[in-house]
């Protein structure tokens, strides 16, 4: 996961140091569908980066705030409970940095 969040991130920033070259493609009429794919790729990539800064946001407020725990209950079945809550937040969050660029995909349209 943590691969796939520098891997996004890397991603954004070899996008903001090269842009100035797909920007100036703007400048001429036969070159501007060039600028145009562009800016909806970079715009993309921008959404995936603000889907995994949100993503990890979300997940830490659900990590942060205390598991419902029945404490009529076994203390095994209260520590299954917990490992059973935390491993489905940290699924959640696996699968949404994972898919962020097939949703953002869809979001626009790409």
């Amino acid at each position: 996961m943590i691969l796939t969040v520098y891997g996004r991130f890397f991603k954004l920033y070899l996008y903001t140091a090269i842009a100035p070259i797909p920007l100036s493609t703007f400048a001429g009429e036969p070159s501007q569908n060039v600028g145009k794919s562009f800016v909806k790729s970079y715009s993309a990539v921008c959404l995936e980066g603000a889907i995994i800064i949100l993503a990890c946001i979300i997940f830490s407020l659900f990590a942060s705030s205390p598991p419902a725990i029945d404490t009529s209950a076994e203390a095994i079945n209260q520590v299954w409970s917990y490992v059973g809550e935390l491993a489905f937040n940290m699924l959640v969050l696996v699968g949404t940095i994972k898919a962020s660029d097939r949703i953002v995909r869809e979001m626009m349209g790409l």
